[in-house]
């Protein structure tokens, strides 16, 4: 299994040791944290939901997707659902590839379709109130 959705804090080596192997010399590990603010405001943390059964299905498909596209490429895929505090991994994908360029291709790619495909949403909670997020490609967690 190459995603997985977990309610405990992530662990980015682990995800990491999934995808590395000796045929592919580059790995890129892309790390996505909760930020402290948000246009001004002071962000406490997140709350992620997510359909899980569907939410692992499409991470799967976006790690076969990165395979057939970068031949020689591996990728895996863990997301947090639950509460995520400031400065914790809400989500984090490693790309193993035979070259650097695909890996960073690769990995660019995976995040981006995450965020326009994957049935997960996010709750950024203030100081002051809360606001459910829409995804998108290039909105970072």
């Amino acid at each position: 299994m190459n995603a997985w959705l977990s309610e405990s804090p992530l662990d980015p080596v682990g995800v990491q040791r999934v995808v590395s192997a000796t045929d592919r010399g580059a790995v890129v590990l892309f790390i996505g944290t909760t930020r402290d603010h948000f246009e001004g405001r002071q962000v406490v943390e997140l709350s992620y939901e997510a359909y899980a059964p569907m939410a692992i299905a499409e991470m799967e498909a976006i790690c076969a997707q990165v395979a057939l596209r970068w031949p020689g490429s591996q990728c895996a895929v863990a997301h947090r659902i639950g509460v995520v505090p400031a400065g914790e991994a809400s989500v984090v994908i490693a790309v193993a590839s035979p070259h650097r360029a695909e890996a960073y291709e690769a990995s660019r790619f995976a995040i981006d379709t995450l965020k326009a495909t994957v049935p997960i949403w996010k709750k950024e909670h203030y100081t002051d109130g809360s606001v459910w997020k829409a995804n998108a490609p290039g909105n970072t967690p």
